[in-house]
């Protein structure tokens, strides 16, 4: 009899950390779900990409793939709520790029206009340490239609190929790097005002505390160093407790 499939064989410690992509938010959520919401914020019909828009980069992105599995860097959120449907995780690294809070969320998943919130975003960079993910050949469409859904709302990202390195070997990856040429992405950001907005903004999705608590979780539970998260946090909380 053959063993069921084991998409936690390489990390075990990750079994109880990513949620399940079927009860994931994600996995069901469509942009337009947010319109209504964002009209009566004030913000205009075009605040977010078009679907075609959307469509339009995962198919440019993924015009050169082959009938292969797809692998997946994850960097912040998406390492412990993935939201598609994957066969294996794996511990890696990318060069060129860096982990940075410098997404600024004021539209209401993390933060409000009055009190925005912070995300990771990957940016120009030494090096990330992170996950990445493998999407079976058969289900990349079904799934990376779920993917891009949740990461390419508002164009804060550019979906991009990079190299990962694993430690099973290296993988060509897709990930989501900061778009600069947006308002939300601030690449010159002060410290002062990371560790406000990640200790005060809060939406529908949770707060930015919990967001990078989160992400300090999972690094730590994969023996991955990351100082400036890990000292951005301290403050945060810091900051947070004396409020």
């Amino acid at each position: 009899m053959t063993e069921p499939h084991d998409p936690f064989a390489n990390h075990p410690e990750l079994r109880h950390k990513v949620i399940d992509p079927h009860q994931s938010y994600f996995r069901t959520f469509r942009p337009s779900d947010l319109d209504q919401r964002m009209a009566e914020a004030g913000l205009p019909p075009n605040w977010r990409l078009s679907d075609e828009e959307r469509e339009a980069t995962r198919h440019e992105t993924l015009a050169g793939h082959t009938d292969s599995d797809l692998w997946v860097f994850a960097y912040g959120s998406l390492m412990w709520n993935p939201a598609f449907l994957f066969e294996e995780v794996r511990r890696a690294e990318v060069t060129g790029y860096s982990r940075r809070f410098c997404l600024q969320d004021d539209i209401g998943g993390r933060g409000s206009p009055e009190a925005p919130g912070l995300m990771a975003a990957l940016d120009r960079g030494d090096r990330c340490a992170g996950l990445v993910f493998r999407i079976a050949a058969d289900r990349i469409d079904a799934e990376t239609e779920i993917l891009w859904r949740r990461e390419m709302i508002a164009g804060s990202y550019i979906p991009a190929i990079v190299d990962a390195i694993s430690d099973e070997g290296p993988v060509k990856a897709v990930t989501f790097v900061a778009n600069r040429e947006v308002r939300r992405i601030r690449p010159d950001i002060s410290r002062a005002e990371q560790v406000r907005f990640i200790a005060t903004g809060t939406g529908t999705l949770g707060s930015s505390l919990e967001y990078i608590q989160n992400l300090v979780d999972h690094l730590r539970a994969l023996e991955l160093d990351d100082p400036d998260v890990f000292s951005l946090l301290q403050e945060a909380e810091a900051y947070a407790a004396s409020l």
